[in-house]
């Protein structure tokens, strides 16, 4: 059963879709709905859900500042909008549909379809996770597991230079060329995978790949990596950073 929050600054609008909704009675829950975005972002913010019915046009704030918002978006994204304008910026926000109101029942079943795809994709990508893992843990293997654009990506510690944050995104950059790997994962979820003893997070928005640095400006506050890429040190990080050493 999936658990549902529903978004819309409109009474009705969330009694026309919760009546829809209840079509699949067997598939989802509706366990809360708002009309005020504040409440709803705590509500979120607090709770695990599985899906969210989101209107983009409310008066106080809008749908993609509700989901700026929120601290963690694991969870499929459905955009409610009147406006067929918002459907590129809907998907570009990580949702998984769109619905155009006046909502209809063909349209509502296929994105219960979609919903339900994405977690059984989420469910075997988590599977596969935990064999590779434990296989990896077995032989000992360094290799560094990275989830993208529905595939797993293997890289070595050797082949990362740099991470840069990009809000909820992280861009991994690689040694021996220019390739980068996007990741719908912030920094600090990014600094929990990479082995401490190799990686070091030396700004808010970098990681670096230790046994790449090449030169430390210290009175510029930059390291020098290979490729020579300027990475800025933090102040508050810099001490730490040379105890490294």
């Amino acid at each position: 059963m999936l658990r549902a929050v529903i978004v819309d600054d409109e009474p009705k609008a969330i009694q026309g879709l919760s009546w829809e909704l209840s079509s699949f009675d067997n598939d989802i829950e509706i366990i809360e709905t708002f009309t005020d975005a504040e409440k709803a972002i705590k509500y979120i913010n607090k709770n695990n859900i599985d899906c969210l019915f989101l209107d983009i046009e409310m008066p106080t704030m809008g749908g993609f500042q509700l989901l700026e918002k929120l601290e963690d978006k694991d969870f499929a994204i459905i955009i409610t909008t009147a406006y067929n304008e918002y459907a590129i910026k809907a998907l570009k926000n990580q949702a998984i549909d769109y619905l155009l109101k006046p909502i209809d029942s063909d349209d509502l079943e296929d994105t219960i379809g979609r919903i339900r795809q994405h977690y059984k994709k989420k469910n075997n990508s988590e599977k596969v996770e935990k064999i590779l893992s434990s296989f990896n843990k077995k032989f000992n293997r360094r290799k560094i597991r990275i989830n993208t654009d529905g595939k797993l990506v293997f890289l070595s510690e050797d082949e990362i230079l740099f991470v840069e944050s990009d809000g909820n995104y992280s861009t991994i950059y690689t040694t021996g060329g220019n390739k980068k790997i996007v990741v719908t994962k912030k920094l600090k979820e990014i600094n929990l995978l990479l082995p401490e003893e190799h990686f070091f997070r030396i700004h808010n928005s970098f990681i670096i790949n230790l046994n790449k640095i090449k030169e430390f400006l210290k009175s510029d506050g930059y390291v020098v990596l290979e490729n020579n890429h300027k990475i800025p040190v933090s102040r508050q990080r810099k001490s730490d950073f040379l105890e490294k050493f």
